[in-house]
């Protein structure tokens, strides 16, 4: 039986974990059995962890990218597919990466087509950013990072318009019609993961259609290496006792506290998201822009332990973003909460150097 694999990709805060994580559920309610593979430079992935307590089926690849490290992300499929009969596997790629097409498409397609079924590329995108770059703006991100982001556009098959519970019906469609006009070679889906709207009509069409990697964008890898580099990232995981603390509390303090640094320092934040987990109990939480994107769900409850794992991408040097992220925590711990850091790793990305970079569509 041959696997279909799906591609979602997208710009940091575009709303790919959420996707993935109804996608999955929505395939498991109709029997089907799927996978997840997440994507990061460095191990210690809240998102990992997030869809690791929703779904049995979950693998990593860590400390590069999929198109640098293309061998690990089919070391990935495989070692999905040792599991079991397994269907589906939906990849989610680092945010800050594009030339998906000519460095994952192709390959697939031509190394592995007795194996697998390539489904079409999506790059999902929110609205806010979407608008600024059809107006040749760039929704705050540095120049080189709105390049990237326009770049994963270019080169998609479906672009996804995320988000639209934000929106009215005219300015989704008025939004639509701009980018069927602007990016004519893809297809138009909306949704929101949210509330599920339009999801279904995505996933029918993402799970039955062969039409994938129907063509390349030209990427000046220079451009692209400086779009990455100028965002500090920061993985950490860190043990916290007190005793019977509100952890949402804490969870919402932290980020609030976060986002607010962030903002009077007139940062960018690609994103920063908190999973924290307290007597098989959790909440997730995330900021994707300025404060007011900040958002927490589920319920840690109260208690004297709990341990938290915090990513962070933000428009800074990286060294600078772990001192203010160790600050915050700090400061919002007091005197009640001890906390001891069990990993942390903060860094830069390489210039971008995939293991295949095909110049045509196979």
């Amino acid at each position: 039986m041959k696997t279909r694999i799906i591609l979602v990709g997208g710009f940091l805060g575009a709303g790919k974990t959420t996707l993935l994580c109804e996608s999955a559920r929505m395939l498991s309610e109709q029997g089907k059995h799927v996978g997840l593979i997440t994507n990061d430079q460095a191990s210690g992935l809240v998102d990992t962890a997030f869809l690791e307590r929703s779904l049995s089926c979950v693998t990593e690849v860590s400390g590069s990218c999929f198109c640098c490290n293309f061998n690990g992300f089919v070391e990935a499929i495989s070692h999905l597919k040792a599991k079991g009969a397994m269907e589906m596997i939906i990849a989610e790629p680092v945010g800050s990466c594009t030339d998906l097409s000519a460095t994952i498409m192709q390959p697939l397609k031509q190394k592995f087509e007795e194996d697998l079924i390539v489904s079409p590329l999506s790059v999902l995108v929110d609205p806010e950013r979407l608008n600024a770059i059809l107006k040749g703006g760039a929704s705050g991100l540095h120049e080189s990072s709105a390049y990237i982001l326009q770049k994963q556009l270019d080169e998609a098959d479906m672009i996804v318009i995320t988000k639209i519970d934000l929106l009215t019906s005219d300015e989704l469609e008025t939004l639509k019609r701009c980018v069927a006009k602007r990016w004519p070679l893809a297809k138009i889906f909306s949704l929101s993961a949210k509330s599920g709207e339009g999801l279904d009509l995505w996933l029918d069409e993402v799970t039955h259609s062969t039409v994938a990697g129907t063509h390349l964008a030209e990427v000046d890898y220079d451009i692209y290496a400086q779009g990455e580099a100028v965002l500090g990232w920061l993985n950490t995981t860190v043990t916290l006792k007190g005793h019977s603390v509100n952890w949402d509390t804490f969870t919402q303090k932290v980020l609030k506290s976060l986002a607010e640094r962030f903002d009077a320092l007139n940062l960018t934040v690609g994103h920063v998201k908190v999973l924290l987990e307290a007597d098989k109990k959790y909440n997730i939480g995330n900021v994707t822009g300025k404060s007011e994107t900040l958002s927490v769900r589920g319920s840690a409850g109260s208690g004297n332990q709990a341990q938290m794992t915090l990513n962070a991408r933000v428009e800074m040097n990286p060294a600078a973003l772990d001192r203010i992220v160790a600050e915050v925590i700090s400061k919002v711990c007091g005197n009640e909460i001890a906390q001891k850091i069990e990993a942390s790793k903060c860094l830069q990305p390489g210039r971008p150097n995939p293991t295949y970079r095909y110049d045509y569509v196979v």
